[in-house]
């Protein structure tokens, strides 16, 4: 007579051994090929390991990846948004978070105390990291010395969904008090489409008219949205 109690026990060991074995088959791929030998729904099973131990997290990071299509869309996705999904916990959630904030700061290390203009995809590289996933309008500010050298990355306002109030007088005083003589001008558009309205360009316009006064010049105005990003200097805006 077969012991059920022995049997469950028997089925359990298994699958914790297959779950042990499928992590470090992924752990060793990914360390002797690089992240390049990993799908999406792999890295994501990945970041899952140690805040899911006892799990089969497959299923959970594909899940994701449907809600919100690729990795990066995951991992910068709403804290809110994210708690939405059975099966991921603030443990989980953190893990993503720490992914997103390593990812930010890495980008951001690029153009950190270096010549902004002469590494300009990496400037666009951050902006898309820190702003393109979003679910609110942010607006900031890089403040830039006499050699375009970032003075400092600043947020300004935040705003809705489709709105961010921005004070012209704000802008300049800001820069004075850091002692910027340029500016370059970053908001995001949490619809996706990075085109730029019309308030987006009487605000621009605002902030040039009220920085020329001063002797401030606004090199640009990058308009971030999920997939592209529209620069004004680029489009003839300014």
């Amino acid at each position: 007579m077969v012991n059920k109690h022995s049997s469950a026990k028997d089925h359990e060991k298994k699958e914790y051994d297959d779950r042990v074995g499928h992590r470090q088959r992924l752990r060793k791929r990914f360390m002797d090929a690089g992240q390049e030998a990993l799908s999406d729904y792999e890295m994501l099973e990945m970041l899952l390991f140690r805040a899911i131990p006892r799990r089969d997290v497959k299923p959970l990071a594909k899940q994701l990846l449907r809600i919100f299509h690729d990795f990066n869309g995951v991992i910068t996705a709403p804290y809110n948004r994210l708690k939405e999904v059975k099966g991921l916990g603030d443990g989980a959630i953190c893990e993503l978070k720490i992914v997103q904030a390593a990812a930010c700061r890495l980008a951001q290390g690029k153009i950190r105390d270096r010549q902004v203009l002469s590494r300009w995809s990496f400037l666009i590289d951050y902006c898309r990291v820190a702003f393109a996933h979003l679910d609110s309008e942010q607006f900031r500010i890089l403040f830039l010395d006499k050699k375009n050298v970032l003075i400092l990355d600043e947020e300004q306002q935040r705003g809705t969904v489709d709105h961010v109030p921005v004070y012209p007088r704000e802008v300049v005083k800001r820069a004075l008090e850091l002692q910027a003589v340029s500016l370059i001008l970053v908001h995001n558009h949490p619809s996706g489409d990075p085109s730029p309205s019309r308030a987006d360009v009487d605000m621009t316009k605002q902030i040039i008219n009220a920085c020329a006064t001063v002797g401030i010049t606004v090199h640009d105005h990058v308009i971030v949205g999920r997939e592209s990003v529209v620069s004004f200097r680029a489009t003839g805006l300014i």
